[in-house]
């Protein structure tokens, strides 16, 4: 998958291995980027209640709330094979996958060992 700059700073941004500092300009993506963000820390397992998350109005924080459970909703209502398949987008998932491929290993494993050596560095 190609990004852009733009793109590419996002992606960076909601990488959950370190905290982050989001300023930009209305209709840049924000939310996206913290909702992503959130979404990925969850992923690997972080306990809701130790996310903080600040925005400057109730209704950026409603709005980032709303994405958020539209995702999980949509997450915890497919069927396996399509969740699968929706967690192969996650950018961890993708190597993983190409790593297994390349390697003739399992990628869930695969998967499963990059997350434990993200969450150690």
């Amino acid at each position: 998958m190609s990004r852009n700059a733009a793109s590419e700073a996002q992606f960076r941004a909601a990488r959950p291995d370190a905290s982050t500092w989001l300023a930009a300009n209305a209709g840049s993506g924000k939310t996206k980027v913290l909702t992503d963000r959130v979404a990925r820390l969850l992923l690997r397992g972080v306990e809701p209640q130790h996310i903080l998350c600040l925005t400057y109005t109730k209704a950026a924080a409603s709005e980032m709330q709303n994405r958020l459970f539209q995702r999980l909703g949509q997450w915890a209502m497919m069927e396996d094979r399509a969740l699968r398949e929706a967690l192969d987008e996650q950018p961890v998932a993708k190597a993983a996958k190409a790593v297994a491929k390349r390697f003739g290993l399992d990628r869930h494993a695969v998967y499963a060992r990059a997350l434990a050596l993200k969450d150690r560095a």
